[in-house]
């Protein structure tokens, strides 16, 4: 095949907010993301899924999370799987009722390779070399220890619930391996996952050399636990003690300033999640709030770092301009107070860190420590919109994403910005397009799913022309985008946006919101614009038909409540015996 055609390079963040970087308005230390801003062109209408597995399911399918497999999460699936047995969509995984991204290239003669996060499948049948990856060193699960530590497998030898991480879990090309053995002893996620991306990239053979090459690289940095390297997080140190309603206030101005949200923009309310104010704190809970954030900084500034150690390398093999290159968050920022999460039938995460973390201020951000940064600082990353990651708000998949490619962005609109609405279903239609790849059914032997998104191409040739839309909003038919998962749901079509959030996140009904003037969905039109909420709703009521959508969360709160009247039975027994370090799966 023509080695012509351009290589992809698609780098996702995890959890990372949308102005966490300075390209979108973050005192982080972001210079190599700067730079493909400044020779690129920043999106700042990109839209995801509230959540990461449905994210990336949708990014490499290009149609939704309900016909890709991911109706629902694995991990809610897996709590009752009774529920979602036999329903269509609702696996956990990706299905092979699509042909995958890297599966559509390798077959068109790309070399094809990935290193990072998958969250799409814990089988080696449903791994990323089954779904087209040729070279792959990959974590299965959805998160993990940046430093390779896990204290509460430890001990742990026979079989393990898949909720955590432990032997089965890594794959380096087609074979499991051992994360405790078979990984550097110096292991940090976002560097050994470069590491290795950058050994696939300079360890390719004369034939594979002349092969296009798809690269996906993704990091599991910023997600929790939040830990980096002590030398880094000090660069940070001080930088957070204003707390983080002021941090809101400065990356407000700075999105204003650099024209990504207007300057009358009124936003959403300070994400709080029922958390005190920065002002009623004590010193040591300041102390330790700010901390965290430096971590997180310190995370972001270490993506940074070695996004640009793959610039630097392709420039060296003179590949960087004849590459396509994106970088994205999954989602908005985690916003949620995860102590209370439960790890297995009512026993909670905080059981698991009081055994095993040591999350003393002087602790935190080692091997050993295991925190989150909460509500308020997501709040920070998300304004002006509403919410935080699980939520359909724009707070929740409202997301950057920078995409640099000289032979279409030209010169001249190098450093551009457009707010068009985009979404992640785009990506693989826009790489089929530039890669003068089909997308075919039957394909491999099996009939796949159409493509939803929509191919970027002609936005990115004229990128500053306001009449050009990906999505047209005068056409229902074709132009309609939803999301969904266990009930909190969303319909957009043009700027007119239907949200629905369950009670007690939400009110429990519908609300409109034009996003043309109210970006921070502060002002809900739906007493005022009925006849336009009853149109939105008529689009919702397509989308869930269209994508076989059924109602999940009211049977996943009924067999809740199921399960909590039953006391979990020997579901709790073993959650207490793994908190004790007695449990033998």
């Amino acid at each position: 095949m023509s080695a012509k055609r351009p290589n992809f390079l698609v780098i996702v963040a995890d959890d990372l907010g949308f102005s966490d970087t300075s390209p979108y308005g973050g005192e982080i230390d972001t210079p190599n993301l700067q730079r493909l801003a400044d020779e690129g062109l920043r999106m700042t209408g990109f839209h995801t899924a509230a959540s990461y597995s449905p994210t990336r399911a949708m990014l490499l399918s290009g149609t939704d999370a309900h016909i890709v497999g991911l109706g629902c999460m694995a991990e809610k699936i897996k709590k009752f799987p009774e529920i979602f047995k036999d329903k269509s969509g609702y696996e956990g995984y990706l299905n092979h009722r699509v042909a995958a991204l890297p599966e559509l290239l390798q077959d068109s003669g790309y070399f094809t390779f990935m290193s990072g996060k998958w969250h799409l499948g814990l089988k080696k049948e449903l791994s990323p070399h089954a779904r087209g990856f040729s070279k792959v060193l990959s974590s299965l699960p959805g998160a993990g220890n940046h430093f390779n530590h896990e204290p509460q497998l430890y001990g742990i030898t026979e079989k393990r619930s898949a909720i955590f991480k432990g032997e089965g879990i890594w794959m380096e090309d087609d074979k499991f391996i051992n994360g405790s053995t078979d990984l550097p002893k110096d292991f940090y996620s976002s560097n050994t996952f470069t590491d290795y991306f950058l050994k696939f990239l300079r360890g390719r053979t004369p034939e594979q050399e002349e092969q296009p090459f798809f690269g996906y690289l993704a990091f599991t940095a910023p997600h929790w636990p939040l830990q980096a390297p002590k030398e880094v997080v000090d660069k940070y140190h001080g930088r957070y003690d204003d707390g983080p309603a002021a941090l809101r206030e400065q990356r407000l101005k700075a999105l204003i300033k650099k024209g990504i949200v207007p300057p009358d923009v009124e936003a959403a309310p300070l994400h709080t999640l029922n958390t005190a104010p920065w002002e009623e704190l004590t010193d040591e809970e300041r102390g330790k709030s700010s901390r965290h954030m430096e971590v997180f900084a310190a995370m972001v500034d270490l993506i940074d770092r070695n996004v640009g150690r793959v610039l630097d390398l392709l420039e060296e093999t003179d590949e960087l301009d004849s590459t396509f290159v994106v970088f994205m968050s999954d989602n908005g920022a985690e916003g949620q107070l995860l102590e209370a999460i439960p790890i297995l039938a009512g026993y909670t995460r905080k059981d698991m860190i009081q055994k095993y973390y040591d999350n003393s201020l002087e602790n935190i951000a080692n091997h050993n420590s295991f925190v989150w940064y909460g509500p308020q600082w997501a709040g920070a990353a998300t304004a002006p919109s509403r919410g935080a990651k699980s939520y359909t708000t724009e707070g929740g998949n409202h997301c950057p994403y920078i995409v640099r490619y000289p032979p279409l962005i030209k010169e001249a609109d190098a450093g551009a910005k457009t707010g068009t609405f985009t979404t992640v279903m785009d990506i693989l239609p826009t790489i089929l397009d530039l890669a003068d790849v089909k997308h075919r059914t039957p394909f491999r032997g099996r009939d796949v799913a159409p493509v939803r998104g929509k191919s970027w191409v002609p936005l990115l040739r004229d990128p500053t022309n306001a009449s050009l839309s990906v999505y047209d909003p005068t056409d229902a038919a074709d132009s309609v985008v939803g999301w969904e998962q266990l009930g909190v749901a969303a319909v957009r079509l043009g700027d007119w946006k239907a949200l629905f959030i369950q009670p007690p996140k939400g009110p429990g009904r519908w609300g409109l919101y034009d996003l043309s003037t109210d970006l921070g969905e502060a002002h809900d039109l739906a007493a005022s614009r009925p006849e336009k909420l009853r149109d939105m709703l008529r689009h919702y009521e397509t989308y869930y038909q269209e994508t076989g959508m059924f109602d999940s969360y009211t049977t996943f709160q009924e067999a809740l409540k199921r399960s909590k009247r039953s006391g979990g039975g020997i579901r709790k027994r073993k959650a207490e015996e793994l908190v004790n370090g007695r449990v033998k799966y």
